[in-house]
Formats: C-alpha cells, structure tokens, sequence
C-alpha cells in the first residue's frame, strides 16, 4: 500500500518504512498539519476535502506553498472562490493527492526502477510523472509543468505530506 500511486515498483520494504513512519507520527492528521490560513486548505475546506484529508487515511499529499497558487493564470484564485468551482477545485486539489504512504525515498526508488521515470497515480484520476534533476524530485503534471518537492516526508498520522513549489494541474477535461 505504501506505493500504491507508484506503477511497477517494489512495494514491499518501502512499504513498511512509510506506515512504520505513519505509526510514528502521533495522531496529529495533514489537516491539522496545515497552514489553518493557507491558500491549499482554504480551497480544500470549500471543496470539502478537508474531512478527507482529517480522515484515517493514509495519503500522500503534495501541497503547493501559497506563493505558487500566484503563478496560476489571472483570475484563477478569485474563480476557484466561487461556488460554481467547486467541482474544478475539488478535481485539482484531488490530483495533489495519492493513496497511501508514499515517501520520497519511495518515489526515488520507483524512478530508478522506471529508468529515470516514474507514474503516480492520483486520487482525482489522473497521473503524475516523476523524475529527478540532481538530488531534486520533479513532478511533471497533466498540463506539461513541472514542480518541484521542497520540502519531504511530512509524515503525520494519517499519511505524508511534500511541499511543492506549483500548484500541479490535471490534463484538460474533454
């Protein structure tokens, strides 16, 4: 379960280290580990994500710092605040999430098993590719752009969060 958004890759000990490290984290959930006035839990609690995310889990969450929500097209932040959004907010915020405890060492793992790649398969449907520059990880998302983990293995009660530095965007629908 540990790799569970990872295609092809050895599953057993990193599985073991991640719900090891879940155990370990005290009962503190990734809603209550985030920023109460940030943009990414903002969004989540008005597309009701945040229940999900207070849940029993375990997830991974990779969770965009308030700055990259910036660098989204104009107009975007002011849109996603409207009701009639919700269904897009939740689409994208859900593509931030995968099951399981997937820490970055599992996702470094699962990118030398893929040769240099590796596909992580969201909670909203859609899929990630991972690979690295250097020692950084790089997510490649749906609509081509690529963000960068900053800050790893988060790990709390029920699961792991990565900050990112972009807000990942699914593949156009349709």
């Amino acid at each position: 379960i540990g790799l569970a958004g990872c295609e092809g890759a050895d599953q057993s000990a990193t599985a073991r280290d991640g719900a090891e490290a879940v155990k370990e984290a005290g009962d503190k959930t990734i809603a209550a580990s985030l920023d109460e006035k940030g943009r990414f839990l903002t969004l989540a609690k008005s597309a009701g994500l945040d229940a999900t995310l207070a849940g029993p889990g375990p997830y991974t969450v990779f969770v965009p710092d308030d700055a990259a929500f910036d660098g989204l097209p104009a107009g975007t932040s002011e849109e996603w605040a409207t009701p009639e959004a919700r269904p897009e907010v939740t689409r994208t915020l859900s593509y931030h999430i995968l099951p399981g405890t997937v820490l970055a060492a599992d996702i470094g793992k699962a990118i030398d098993d893929g040769d240099g790649k590796a596909t992580l398969a969201t909670m909203g449907g859609g899929t990630l590719t991972a690979t690295r520059e250097g020692e950084k990880i790089i997510l490649t998302d749906g609509s081509g752009s690529k963000s960068t983990i900053t800050r790893a293995d988060e790990t709390l009660a029920n699961g792991v969060v990565h900050r990112v530095d972009r807000v990942l965007m699914p593949a156009a629908e349709g």
